[in-house]
């Protein structure tokens, strides 16, 4: 088929398309402006794009891929819509051509979707399963955010953002679980959900989907989920995880991180993880006992040590014996607290500066003024720019970073500063670094953006410390 992608400069588009071209269909995309590193991938797969979009480039397909961030107005959406051609969002696509026949693992939730993807993905891959994957991210070692194969199972971050600018469910409904994985559930997307009521009833959905021979694993600590799952219970079997319990594969004991009596030492740390890596360690069991995989604890012991991490999530950018710098994909208030936590526990004795900008939809919003007050506890100092997009939300909707700095000292015991832009809080590192001089710090750069490009001065900061 001829098959054309608007909006083919994302990256889960691009990987879409690729994947699309693997099956032997012809395709093509266009986008407003397609950029590294997805335009150079794009080349490197031979599926032509085009910069801007016509009306014309439309004509004379078989099927239109329209991503979620194309609305009406758009001259090729129009010009589909008029002259009847057969289109689908990118879900519909993924559950049509990419899905179909196989046993699917969503992994869903607020947060670690994209760690708990990868993290089943490579289990399963390294115990010789060969499993397809289409994930947000890009893992530390380069390996890409999808692949597909000719193997029986699939594991696919599930989205609960909206679909289509025709279909404003989550995209996760159209992913055909046969394992779901709900690793939280709070408040997030305050664009498009006025409350949390509105995403648990995403959720419940998802589990409906769900067939009898399958499963769901919620996360113990997170009460809405206990309760869906309940209401879900007459149909679908569900089983609650945690790590650190009596049942659990993972227990943290003398200040490390045990499965039994053996010693683990993952690429990973902070309890939000050894918690996404408890429930992809249950999934994979699960399915390595209904394969008949002998042995299959120990196989997945050894590739939990293997897994090499995922790109922006507590990656180290610069280490010496005195100055760290990590970057963290860290937006929502949990996760923020969360990640500082972590990364306190595993770097005692350095005291941390905590860098935020405040560039998702949500964090955009005060519906977490409050919230974010208390999320930065444990940070020597605290650094937030401005929010990333004054226009895009009206001021009475608008989170109060100037009003959040003047609470920080109290509610999390830090000395904050207001930064109008990225470039004025590499101006405030370098000012405030020297009153540090004898001490080991600590740079932990949260963004689920690029930050305005800062990490190549940050990196320039923190190497020049003796």
């Amino acid at each position: 088929m001829k098959i054309h992608l608007i909006g083919i400069g994302g990256i889960a588009m691009g990987n879409l398309a690729s994947m699309l071209r693997s099956l032997g269909h012809e395709v093509s995309g266009s986008d407003a402006g397609v950029y590294p590193p997805m335009s150079d991938k794009l080349k490197e797969w031979g599926i032509p794009y085009s910069e801007g979009f016509d009306a014309e480039r439309v004509k004379g397909k078989d099927l239109i891929v329209i991503g979620n961030a194309i609305s009406r107005g758009n001259p090729e959406v129009e010009e589909v819509l008029n002259s009847g051609l057969e289109y689908v969002s990118m879900s519909a696509a993924l559950e049509r051509y990419i899905l179909a026949g196989k046993k699917v693992v969503v992994v869903a939730g607020t947060h670690g979707k994209t760690t708990t993807t990868f993290l089943i993905h490579h289990l399963l891959k390294e115990v010789g399963l060969n499993p397809g994957l289409f994930v947000g991210g890009i893992r530390k070692d380069g390996f890409p955010g999808f692949e597909f194969t000719n193997g029986n199972y699939f594991v696919i971050e599930g989205d609960e953002y909206d679909t289509a600018f025709f279909d404003k469910a989550s995209k996760f409904l159209h992913y055909r679980p046969t394992y779901a994985v709900l690793n939280a559930l709070d408040f997030d997307h305050a664009d498009i959900f006025k409350d949390i009521g509105e995403i648990e009833t995403m959720f419940s959905r998802l589990l409906r989907l769900v067939p009898g021979n399958g499963k769901v694993y919620y996360w113990a600590g997170a009460s809405n989920l206990k309760r869906i799952c309940g209401e879900a219970s007459k149909f679908v079997k569900s089983e609650a995880f945690e790590f650190n319990k009596k049942d659990s594969f993972l227990i943290w004991k003398k200040g490390e991180l045990y499965s039994g009596e053996r010693l683990l030492r993952p690429g990973f740390f902070g309890n939000h993880n050894y918690r996404n890596a408890e429930v992809a360690l249950r999934v994979c069991e699960e399915i390595l006992k209904k394969e008949n995989i002998p042995k299959a604890k120990e196989k997945l012991l050894d590739a939990l040590e293997s897994f090499p991490g995922v790109k922006r999530r507590q990656e180290i950018l610069f280490e010496s014996a005195r100055s760290i710098l990590i970057e963290d994909f860290a937006h929502h208030p949990v996760a923020v607290e969360e990640t500082i936590r972590s990364v306190k526990q595993r770097f005692p004795g350095f005291k941390i500066i905590s860098l935020f900008e405040p560039r998702s939809a949500t964090s955009h919003r005060n519906v977490f003024q409050k919230e974010y007050s208390f999320a930065f506890k444990g940070s020597a100092v605290t650094m937030i720019t401005e929010i990333y997009n004054l226009k895009k939300v009206s001021k009475d909707s608008r989170l109060d970073v100037k009003k959040l700095i003047l609470k920080l000292p109290k509610h999390s015991g830090t000395l904050p500063f207001y930064c109008k832009d990225p470039k004025d809080l590499v101006q405030k590192v370098r000012k405030i670094l020297p009153q540090f001089e004898k001490d080991k710090i600590l740079i932990l750069a949260m963004s689920n953006g690029a930050f305005g490009g800062i990490y190549p001065s940050l990196k320039e900061l923190v190497g020049s410390r003796k």
